[in-house]
């Protein structure tokens, strides 16, 4: 038996569309995963699940607006009427605006929080009936490395995903006699539409990433698929409440 074999599995990818979220569904359905695409762009949802389809079982996108609770319960109720079941969750959906904290508005704290965070639980909590009751169910929530270290510039950001550290570790003890195993994986610098406008923003940021980073490079979204197939087949059931680095030795480096 190969413990990474997904073959008969469902699962669900917010921010399925493009860049880490595409990467680990393209992983995922290799490994032989049906996967829901769920995002908020129709048209990259579309190219995404055109994509998925040369070697997924199956794939079909959802629109989802990561903003309430109800939206996330919709989304899965949804995939379960399609597909009849949800194995695996992948909370990739995630949103940031770049200022110093004295700017942060209301507003920007609000959406920040509520799409990185919020939205993680609310997914979670809709697909764990489900997971429960099949015994079994994988989550895996997309962190990074401002759930460990700080920046001038990303305050809430940095909240959100310092929450969904801690979150995560809190699902996984609540969840563990369930089967459901819940971890996180923590990505470094990676080459991704979101990172481009950090590096416009950001001066000298690809100098002083591939400076820190011991792998001397930027990470490719497909960097991510091994750990995601890993943290969502039977290889990893006993490994939950873990935070695993793909960040090239970036969070290694003093």
């Amino acid at each position: 038996m190969n413990p990474f074999d997904l073959t008969g599995r469902v699962a669900i990818v917010t921010g399925g569309n493009g860049g880490l979220g595409l990467a680990m569904a393209r992983g995922l359905a290799r490994a032989g995963a049906a996967i829901a695409v769920a995002a908020r762009d129709e048209n990259k949802g579309r190219l995404a699940v055109k994509e998925l389809s040369a070697f997924a079982a199956r794939s079909r996108f959802y629109s989802f607006h990561a903003s309430s609770a109800s939206s996330c319960r919709k989304l899965v109720e949804r995939v379960i009427g399609d597909f009849g079941k949800c194995d695996i969750l992948i909370n990739n959906a995630g949103t940031n605006k770049r200022k110093p904290p004295e700017e942060i508005t209301e507003q920007d704290w609000h959406e920040i929080l509520d799409v990185n965070l919020s939205t993680a639980l609310f997914c979670a909590q809709a697909v764990y009936p489900h997971m429960k009751a099949a015994g079994c169910g994988k989550i895996l929530n997309i962190g990074s490395m401002y759930s460990l270290f700080g920046a001038p510039t990303v305050a809430a950001y940095a909240a959100s995903k310092g929450g969904l550290l801690q979150l995560t570790r809190s699902l996984a003890s609540a969840w563990a006699p369930d089967n459901i195993q819940v971890n996180a994986i923590l990505p470094g610098w990676i080459d991704t539409d979101l990172t481009r406008r950090a590096r416009e923003q950001v001066a000298d940021l690809h100098g002083y990433v591939l400076a820190r980073t011991p792998a001397g490079r930027w990470g490719e979204p497909d960097d991510l698929a091994g750990a995601a197939v890993f943290l969502c087949s039977s290889a990893s059931d006993f490994v939950t409440g873990a935070a695993l680095p793909v960040d090239g030795g970036y969070s290694a480096r003093g």
